[in-house]
């Protein structure tokens, strides 16, 4: 099947997610502090609703740790890919560079 034959099923905040998640497993706040670097500007509550959304999907999986920070003990959400998570970002990488090569490759209108 082309890469071209259908549009990627996640969004471009969800691959972002995603594209952290293949360098290892990462706490939240650290994949929130990269999308910032990015210009995403969201609520830790839609944050962590698009994870939620991505676990449910089975595109990564979460758990919580237990972490010291100063003298308190806290717990932080902690994320990994799963195989089908790497799958979905390989298709939706796939189709943007397919759509690159296209775009390079020809005119898309008649004008």
């Amino acid at each position: 099947m082309s890469p071209l034959s259908r549009l990627p099923t996640i969004s471009h905040l969800q691959i972002l997610a995603l594209s952290v998640l293949r360098a290892g497993d990462q706490p939240g706040r650290t994949i929130r502090r990269i999308a910032a670097k990015f210009g995403v500007r969201h609520t830790a509550a839609a944050f962590y609703q698009m994870m939620a959304r991505l676990e449910r999907d089975g595109l990564v999986e979460g758990w919580y740790e237990p972490v010291k920070v100063g003298d308190q003990a806290v717990t932080e959400r902690r994320y990994r890919i799963t195989s089908d998570g790497s799958r979905a970002w390989s298709q939706t990488r796939a189709f943007y560079d397919a759509v690159t090569l296209a775009a390079n490759g020809r005119r898309w209108s008649g004008a």
